[in-house]
């Protein structure tokens, strides 16, 4: 850890030039005292860092040193950089260690494009905080702690005893044989098994979490992607399910897919309108999804459904009566 630290220390001061021991210690999320004792430790080993004086003094680096890095194309730090505006490390507990690896990236690019490259990497943005409705996105409040423990486990291949707190119930001890670590916009899961069972653990519910000795029960390859397409399918297929035949107005096709668990069909009409059948997780799901699209889309069956959206029709048409109308 340490020795990260102090390259991550060179290359601060080698893109930022003088900062002070406060500076350096808050980018390192370290004191001042050990920042004090690195600077003296890089000195020792012949890192060309002196101190400067006065109100504005710091540390810096002597004119003309680099440090020898693998050097990166244009693209390929560019990738690596938009990559590091991703919010996905922090579900894994990685922020600190991204930051590092994207100013290394920065500090081995070619002097001559080292600039163009952080300023094209300025003009991209992925996943925001909000959508374009000031719509905060979710984004699970993790503990660095925990995240940290679950994942040495899960690279290590050992057994891991979580303290998890599933919905509706109480937090619980359980040991799992951990597979692999998934998070989908930006919400953290961890996959595994559990007596052989198929298990997965939402990250932000864990309370407490310890690495054991033992070597996890699993096998030696993964393919991640299709154990978490399995592990959605046997979601979606877990509740009271509901099948719905809709026409709905083609500008709010892809509303009514991203609500939906599965479309099964899909045709036009005659009047262009499209007649799709999908399904949904339960009732309420159902219900929910229908009434957002508001006339955009017509339920045709189940019967159920089209007296539930009638009812919640009329009596909103009830709310927004005025007195003359009554």
């Amino acid at each position: 850890m340490r020795a990260d630290r102090l390259v991550s220390l060179v290359l601060l001061l080698r893109r930022h030039g003088r900062l002070s021991a406060e500076t350096l210690a808050r980018e390192l999320e370290v004191s001042t005292r050990t920042v004090l004792r690195d600077i003296e430790a890089l000195s020792t080993a012949g890192v060309p860092v002196y101190a400067e004086r006065g109100r504005h003094g710091g540390f810096a680096l002597l004119p003309g040193f680099r440090t020898e890095l693998t050097g990166l194309n244009h693209d390929e730090a560019l990738a690596l950089l938009i990559a590091g505006s991703r919010r996905g490390a922090q579900a894994f507990g990685l922020g600190s260690a991204l930051a590092s690896a994207v100013l290394k990236v920065v500090d081995a690019l070619p002097e001559n494009y080292r600039e163009i490259a952080s300023e094209a990497a300025e003009r991209l943005l992925i996943d925001p905080e909000t959508d374009l409705l000031s719509r905060r996105l979710d984004t699970d409040d993790l503990s660095d702690t925990i995240v940290t423990e679950v994942r040495r486990a899960v690279l290590a291949g050992h057994k891991l005893r979580i303290d998890y707190a599933a919905v509706g119930h109480g937090a619980a001890w359980r040991t799992v044989d951990p597979i692999g670590l998934v998070t989908v916009r930006s919400q953290g899961y961890l996959l595994a098994t559990r007596s052989g069972a198929d298990r997965t653990y939402r990250l932000s519910r864990i309370v407490a979490a310890e690495e054991l000795d033992e070597p996890a029960q699993r096998p030696e390859r993964v393919d991640l992607d299709q154990a978490w397409q399995q592990r959605s399918a046997q979601f979606r297929a877990g509740g009271d399910l509901v099948t719905v035949q809709v026409r709905v107005n083609p500008t709010r096709r892809e509303e009514l897919v991203g609500t939906s668990l599965a479309v099964h069909s899909e045709e036009a009409d005659h009047d262009g309108v499209l007649r799709l059948e999908v399904t949904f997780q339960d009732s309420r799901h159902a219900e929910w999804a229908m009434w957002q699209l508001a006339t955009d889309a017509e339920v045709l069956t189940p019967p159920w459904l089209r007296d539930a959206l009638r009812k919640r029709a009329a009596a909103l048409v009830t709310c927004y009566e005025t007195s003359s109308d009554r």
